[in-house]
């Protein structure tokens, strides 16, 4: 089970004093009530900069696609990973999201010297993190990483669609919105459902 130090926050805006190279990390689908949920760590090339980074949230499917190729090619190394459903309902969605975190910063090919993730949280890592709240519109690995984290999760909902056509996951991504709702009422829960939420608890016949 990830340790509860995941859960210490340091934040001070003296990072970019720290030598060495820097990786942003975010993650993309906390909120949903399928799949599992992604972070993706990036190490960009400050002399091969890439313009229109944002909050993924900010940009069109369209952009967040074109930016996504254009991060693989040109960041210095990048590193996208998951906690399952099966680890979500084991340990909450909040630990699941840091042990994702933990793994696409693991997984990076460069080691960093400093890790910037979005938000209040950290995952327990080798290295030294600091949490900034909306980091992904601050900063741009984070920008990257929240790109490439969405992009990637999308890609599995519109997969998820393939094998569970009833449930919408192409339109929701997994989100309970009303038509997601309505078809858990309607057919019940799937294997990539997130067992321990309560809107699909409260489905399961």
């Amino acid at each position: 089970m990830p340790s509860k130090k995941s859960f210490r926050a340091e934040q001070t805006a003296l990072y970019f004093e720290v030598s060495g190279l820097t990786a942003g990390v975010d993650e993309a689908g906390r909120g949903p009530l399928a799949g599992p949920v992604v972070a993706a760590a990036v190490i960009l090339d400050d002399l091969n900069p890439i313009h229109g980074l944002n909050d993924s949230k900010k940009l069109t499917a369209k952009r967040r696609e074109a930016l996504f190729d254009e991060i693989r090619a040109r960041a210095l190394c990048c590193a996208i990973a998951e906690a399952s459903v099966q680890e979500i309902d084991q340990f909450n969605i909040l630990q699941a999201t840091m042990l994702a975190m933990k793994r696409a910063v693991e997984g990076l090919r460069l080691p960093p010297k400093l890790v910037l993730v979005d938000g209040n949280r950290l995952p327990t890592l080798s290295v030294r993190a600091e949490a900034i709240v909306q980091g992904d519109g601050l900063v741009p690995a984070i920008s990257a990483a929240s790109i490439l984290a969405k992009v990637h999760r999308d890609r599995l909902c519109n997969a998820m669609h393939q094998q569970y056509p009833l449930y919408g996951f192409d339109q929701h991504k997994g989100y309970g919105t009303a038509q997601h709702l309505s078809a858990l009422q309607a057919h019940g829960p799937a294997d990539c459902h997130r067992m321990t939420f309560a809107p699909v608890a409260r489905s399961v016949r």
